[in-house]
């Protein structure tokens, strides 16, 4: 017995799978709980991230090989070219920035955070170039700025412009941009565990489950590639940390109120710089950054770059009291008029070489009056590293776990905790200190609040809520009423002569015992969007519904009512 093949109704099967298997894909993916697909896909992404960072990191050592030399006495810098170079980079940083529109020049964390609280964490292509080669620049310039700055912007540009090239709802998009951060943390410091930390104090600014793995496997990944290329290198293990005493601790606490007074007058400073700069043209702001720092390099060259040279000295043996009050003053203001007037890059850098100055200044001081903590000159170095960076990023955890990964030391979580506290408390309530990321968004007039109400509904596509049994028909007055009785319920859509959609409704009259058939126009939403973006069309009237289409208005494949959406935000899981 012979059995014919069908080979239309296969294709029509394969077609059919596919299409169940990618919308299956899609309600799993803006549903906010765990799933394989969205730990897959942040993997993947986190991939693609970790390169561009690689890539990043690479170039700048190759640069390092040709622009920096070993060490600048005050006698070299005066003929040394390498001197300028701050103005040098501020014009080619200039130039770069006119290549781009104007609406691409924003970036660094502060930007990204803008993008991630209201854009559902989209940050645009056209940006990821002018942060590559300006911050890179910056970097070769010898600018007071840190790498951690282009390798969040980059990471989460590449893994956001990936969900949507993968059409991935919108709720979806902002977990894969927070987990191109923590992968391209990961890959600039191999520090894992700091990034996934970062990610959730700084950025998320709140913890939930289903975010965490998917942003735990970047970070795996980008910590990976780290170190598939340069070593298994913890950038700070070299210092000397030794255990310190309990009965040492009365001085730390002293150290955590002087740590807090600092922090909380270079954050007043930082922004009361930037606040001025954003009045003036970028190319004076560049100029002015540029030759500060080339002042600064001709007498304190070890104030220069992200903050190594600057850690180098205070690790140092028997550092001049001196010379590290003014090298630490030197540090601060190029820092100042780096970030301040704009000059692409990150700040942890700089803050872990301020940190470290300080914390060795309040050893040395220390040790004239009590000259048993002499020895412990490494650990007050990696305190004050760790207060400074989470004060000023209102990062506490972050900073702690990030300096334990790059010291590889854990005895330097409880000091570094007890400091931490009294650091804090005297920024915060003493100086009304605020974190300065938020603070640098409120003086660009770039918002990043949300209501805990829309933020609930963001974390949910409106594929989870749409109701797929509707009926849609096209304009035809003598079969609506019938098209209607043989709903069952379900919801009837018309498409009118001018291709919009409409409700179908059966009203009953209260004056009389009759029905009359209504109609009304449907706002239309895509099926990436979130339940927030239902809301907010359904809100002015708080009634009706939204129909959901896939790629156009022409395939719809859904409807939300307002009273399903109620119900969705009384159920207490939004």
């Amino acid at each position: 017995m012979r059995f014919k093949i069908n080979k239309a109704a296969i294709i029509h099967a394969k077609r059919t799978t596919r299409k169940y298997l990618r919308n299956e894909f899609r309600d799993k993916l803006s549903q906010a709980k765990i799933s394989v697909q969205l730990c897959a896909l942040a993997l993947l992404f986190a991939i693609i991230a970790s390169v561009v960072i690689i890539l990043f990191r690479l170039s700048l050592v190759w640069a390092d090989q040709y622009l920096h030399s070993d060490s600048l006495t005050l006698s070299s810098t005066l003929t040394n070219w390498r001197s300028y170079l701050p103005i040098i980079g501020a014009l080619l940083i200039w130039l770069l920035s006119l290549l781009g529109s104007k609406r691409y020049r924003r970036m660094g964390i502060a930007y990204v955070l803008h993008r991630f609280k209201l854009h559902y964490g989209k940050v645009p292509l056209q940006s990821a170039a002018g942060q590559f080669f300006q911050a890179l620049i910056a970097l070769m310039a010898n600018f007071s700025v840190g790498k951690e700055g282009p390798a969040i912007h980059l990471g989460a540009v590449s893994a956001s412009v990936m969900a949507e090239k993968f059409s991935l709802p919108d709720n979806s998009v902002r977990i894969m941009c927070a987990s191109g951060i923590a992968a391209g943390i990961a890959a600039t410091f191999n520090a894992p565990l700091a990034a996934v930390l970062f990610v959730f104090e700084v950025i998320v600014r709140e913890y939930k489950i289903h975010y965490f793995f998917p942003i735990m496997l970047s970070a795996i990944c980008g910590a990976v590639s780290s170190q598939l290329v340069f070593g298994n290198i913890h950038e700070y293990e070299l210092i000397n940390v030794i255990h310190i005493p309990l009965d040492q601790y009365p001085i730390l606490l002293i150290g955590g109120l002087a740590l807090g007074c600092v922090a909380a007058l270079f954050n007043y400073s930082l922004l009361k710089v930037t606040a001025t700069g954003q009045q003036w043209p970028l190319i004076y702001r560049l100029l002015i950054a540029g030759v500060i720092t080339s002042f600064v390099a001709l007498l304190l060259p070890q104030a220069l770059g992200s903050g190594d040279l600057a850690i180098k000295e205070a690790i140092s043996e028997h550092p001049s009291l001196l010379f590290l009050i003014a090298l630490l003053l030197a540090k601060i203001l190029a820092t100042i008029a780096a970030i301040g007037f704009g000059v692409p890059g990150g700040l942890i850098g700089p803050l872990y070489g301020i940190g470290a100055l300080v914390g060795a200044i309040l050893a040395l001081v220390s040790s004239l009056l009590f000259p048993s903590i002499a020895p412990y000159v490494g650990l007050y170095t990696v305190i004050g590293m760790t207060a400074m960076m989470g004060v000023c990023l209102s990062a506490p955890l972050a900073a702690l776990v990030a300096l334990l990964e790059l010291t590889n030391d854990a005895s330097i979580i409880l000091p570094a905790m007890f400091v931490t506290i009294p650091a804090f408390l005297v920024a915060y309530q003493g100086f009304n200190t605020h974190s300065i990321l938020l603070k640098q968004l409120d003086i660009m007039g770039l918002g990043y609040k949300v209501a805990p109400l829309n933020q609930g509904l963001q974390k949910k596509g409106v594929r989870v809520l749409m109701d797929k049994r509707f009926v849609i028909v096209n304009d035809d007055d003598e079969l609506l009423l019938e098209v209607l009785k043989r709903a069952a319920g379900r919801p009837v859509l018309v498409r009118n002569a001018e291709g919009e959609i409409e409700m179908l409704r059966l009203e009953m009259q209260s004056f009389e015992d009759s029905t009359t058939l209504s109609r009304h126009l449907m706002p239309g939403l895509p099926d990436s969007a979130t339940l927030n973006e239902a809301y907010e069309a359904l809100l002015p009237k708080r009634s009706g519904e939204v129909y959901i289409y896939r790629d156009n208005t022409q395939k719809v494949v859904g409807v939300i009512s307002w009273a399903n959406l109620l119900q969705e935000i009384r159920s207490g899981q939004i």
